[in-house]
């Protein structure tokens, strides 16, 4: 009986020292966790700013073709100018 609850005692400290570790190591995955979920905001919002220069960036190309053709549109004679010119 003695032999019995020396052994269970055993256990219970290994049990113990298991529950210790589990605790401890869940904390480093919470810490983990925190600091993925941090780069990944700061990552998010990196991306959000190189959405809007993209998209601003073809605004102004887009402007610039725009501003191109109307500037050739004026370079062209125009309908009433070529009759008379025949």
């Amino acid at each position: 009986m003695f032999k019995q609850l020396v052994e269970y005692v055993q256990q219970l400290l290994i049990l113990v020292r298991d529950v210790q570790q589990n605790r401890e190591d869940m904390e480093e995955l919470r810490q983990e966790l925190q600091q993925t979920n941090a780069l990944l905001l700061e990552l998010s919002h990196k991306l959000e700013g190189l959405n809007d220069r993209e998209r601003l960036e073809r605004e102004k190309l887009a402007l610039q073709l725009e501003n191109m053709l109307l500037r050739f549109e004026r370079l062209l004679p125009s309908a009433q100018e070529s009759r008379k010119r025949r």
